[in-house]
């Protein structure tokens, strides 16, 4: 007897790993928020943190991660030279750029970098999280920044 529809979205979903998610910023209270941000997205899991550039550097290849939540200012090598790296590394893994600066001051850094979303900090929620992975599975890269709402 075939399963029913609903039985096979049961069964994919139950053998499809978690999104692996890292965080890279200096401030411990941006790790915990987002942390727990990625703790409440259902399907995702924190598989590590970094505190500046040099060190995400080394942790994230090793980890192999399938998003990275990166910093714009970080101590040492900045998240834009990162996030540059990174993107040269892996063209396919999603990298969220994350600041409290203002849209079009992300923006204007963060062009050509290979991130896939700039955000502010406090837009970033498990909503958005799961959105933008939604997004670059089906080949939509977004064509703005997430934050200026253009």
């Amino acid at each position: 007897m075939a399963a029913a529809p609903s039985d096979e979205v049961q069964v994919e979903s139950a053998t499809r790993r978690p999104v692996r998610v890292v965080t890279v910023d200096d401030q411990p209270f941006f790790r915990t928020a987002a942390r727990a941000i990625v703790d409440s997205t259902p399907g995702f899991e924190l598989v590590g943190e970094s505190a500046d550039g040099e060190s995400a550097l080394e942790l994230i290849p090793r980890l192999d991660p399938d998003i990275v939540i990166l910093d714009v200012r970080l101590p040492g090598i900045d998240g834009i030279d990162v996030a540059d790296r990174l993107h040269r590394e892996d063209p396919d893994r999603i990298i969220i750029l994350a600041s409290s600066l203002e849209p079009e001051t992300l923006s204007r850094l963060a062009r050509g970098c290979g991130a896939s979303a700039v955000v502010q900090k406090h837009w970033l929620t498990p909503r958005l999280l799961r959105g933008l992975w939604v997004a670059h599975r089906r080949g939509d890269r977004p064509s703005r920044d997430a934050t200026d709402g253009r």
